[in-house]
């Protein structure tokens, strides 16, 4: 590494859409900055309808370590359920979630945790169902 890269004034994290986390390097004396990929994010969640009707099937789409064991737990208001799967090799596991008699306006919250040999990352998202 050149000694102008070790006076960096400014480190800027960015985390794209496709998952890839660069960080800039803004040092004094150089008016370029260099983007360096660090790697992919090791947890995101989505819901793939984050407002299921009552009696609809709703998943939390998530992307993480390549082969990883996923666990989701959703938070209801009067019940936890977890579910559990494998993440494909891309690090994709889809998990549904069969909305029946779930308190319609009662925000859900589902927490992910998954586990890739001594890797491991939480991430969460939610849902709110309607009647």
């Amino acid at each position: 590494m050149n000694s102008t890269v070790t006076r960096v004034l400014r480190i800027l994290l960015v985390s794209c859409g496709a998952g890839v986390i660069a960080v800039t390097f803004a040092t004094s004396g150089v008016s370029a900055s260099t983007p360096l990929v660090l790697g992919t994010v090791s947890c995101h969640a989505s819901m793939s309808n984050a407002r299921p009707a009552d009696y609809s099937t709703t998943d939390v789409r998530v992307t993480t370590f390549p082969r990883a064991t996923v666990t989701t737990t959703a938070h209801y208001k009067t019940k936890n359920t977890v579910h559990s799967t494998t993440s494909n090799a891309s690090g994709v596991a889809v998990v549904p979630y069969e909305i029946s008699g779930a308190t319609p306006g009662y925000r859900v919250i589902v927490i992910v945790s998954a586990r890739s040999g001594s890797r491991t990352a939480t991430c969460s998202t939610s849902f709110t169902p309607i009647k």
